[in-house]
């Protein structure tokens, strides 16, 4: 499928919004869109900084923004994001800020009428009151731990937020998927499936994976067919490209050969001058803001 046909499925205030900041997708967003919008488990390989994490959460976030504007949906998290580096999760809540508020300007411009799309971050950092809080209002995206959704999941008065829940990101996927945290975490995904009124979409993420086949077992965990366990089909998006290099030898002086002692220091200045404009071209001052004004996917 091409990038036009990919984009032409989405809410057409989802898809000027992304026109506008990126322009074209990315080859894991037009390989793993067509996989996730139609209701299949996905496992997505790509390098760091190629658009996936917005391959996982785009889709999802259309999903929503549909369902919004066709009625007012009851409160419950509908996107839960689990990732076992605790220290990214807050960096995926202040990544989501930018398109979440230009999918809302974009709705906006075209008279539609889209409330506020909430997230939330539970870890084991968060207060007690924000956790009160999230029980009486469940955000609709909530950002959390395998440990922390495990407590979650055992809490009769935390359970239920979790009954709509209809997308589920496992970001870091190859940091779990072989040990005693994976094992953990397979079970708690097992039951959020009892307590989901619907079968949820799996969607595991990783710029470092390999085999793939086993990874795509791990996160798609079995279902129970009369007295047999039934693994469920995950499709594999191996985006895993080598990214494209441009070399050059930069030189400030002509020939170094022909400067004396005293004439090399005079060339010091302009080689600093001249590094700091390629390394300030070619860098980016924080995730957040690479998401935001499109300098670097994510």
């Amino acid at each position: 499928m091409d990038s036009t046909g990919t984009l032409s499925d989405f809410h057409p205030v989802v898809r000027d919004w992304f026109e506008r900041t990126y322009g074209a997708p990315t080859p894991p967003q037009t390989l793993g869109w067509p996989s996730i919008s139609s209701g299949k488990h996905t496992l997505i390989l790509a390098p760091t900084g190629s658009g996936k994490t917005l391959a996982a959460f785009l889709w999802a976030i259309n999903h929503l923004v549909e369902q919004h504007l066709e009625g007012t949906l009851p409160p419950g998290v509908r996107i839960l994001y689990v990732s076992p580096l605790k220290a990214l999760n807050n960096d995926i809540e202040r990544n989501l800020e930018g398109p979440l508020e230009g999918i809302g300007h974009a709705a906006s411009e075209a008279g539609l009428k889209l409330p506020a799309i909430r997230t939330a971050v539970r870890t084991g950092d968060t207060t007690q009151s924000r956790r009160a809080a999230m029980q009486r209002n469940p955000p609709e995206i909530l950002i959390t731990t395998p440990e922390s959704l495990y407590l979650m999941l055992t809490s009769v008065r935390s359970r239920g937020m979790f009954r709509t829940v209809q997308y589920v990101i496992v970001d870091e996927i190859h940091a779990v998927c072989g040990n005693k945290r994976g094992v953990h975490l397979s079970l708690s995904l097992e039951r959020l499936q009892e307590v989901a009124e619907q079968e949820f979409i799996r969607i595991g993420l990783s710029a470092t994976q390999r085999p793939l086949d086993r990874i795509a077992a791990f996160l798609g965990g079995a279902h129970r067919e009369g007295n047999a366990l039934v693994p469920r089909p995950v499709c594999i998006i191996d985006a895993g490209h080598k990214k494209s290099m441009d070399v050059q030898v930069e030189c400030a002086p002509p020939d170094f050969s022909l400067l004396t002692q005293e004439g090399s220091g005079r060339w010091c200045s302009p080689r600093y001058s001249r590094l700091s404009k390629f390394t300030e071209r070619h860098s980016y001052s924080s995730t957040t803001d690479g998401w935001r004004n499109g300098s670097r996917r994510l």
